[in-house]
């Protein structure tokens, strides 16, 4: 644990996220995805539109999995790259969105990977939200 908060505390600027441009705009809806506790690395609540995110900080010790939920009618294209390990990025995914409630996708990842990640959200209307977590449960 006191390995994972250093090197978390070093990479924290590493770790902020960047939401790309694009049209997309913070959602008024709540959460399409719930808080992750400390196991999260990312944590996007609820996002509408096509957008992106970039971190880094995995930890090579414990197994990542990346989850994406979407809702508000249309669907998201999800991709996802790996930069340290281009040889386990998942195959683009697309979750479908048919009502309010919203429809969610994990994709475990395995152990040992570690550096940075991207991901692209392409929604299929601007009024699609979407949310995700990266998360590395200890």
């Amino acid at each position: 644990m006191k390995k994972r908060t250093a090197a978390l505390t070093a990479l924290a600027p590493v770790l902020a996220l960047t939401l790309a441009a694009a049209p997309a705009q913070a959602a008024s809806t709540g959460e399409i995805i719930g808080y992750p506790g400390p196991d999260g690395l990312i944590w996007i609540a609820d996002q509408a539109g096509s957008s992106g995110f970039v971190s880094g900080g995995l930890s090579p010790y414990l197994d990542t999995y990346i989850t994406f939920g979407c809702a508000e009618g249309g669907s998201i294209e999800v991709s996802f790259r790996l930069q340290e390990h281009p040889d386990r990025d998942p195959a683009p995914f697309t979750v479908d969105c048919p009502g309010s409630d919203p429809t969610v996708a994990t994709v475990p990842l395995g152990t040992g990977l570690h550096g940075g990640f991207t991901a692209w959200v392409t929604a299929s209307t601007p009024t699609t939200h979407w949310g995700a977590t990266v998360t590395q449960p200890e």
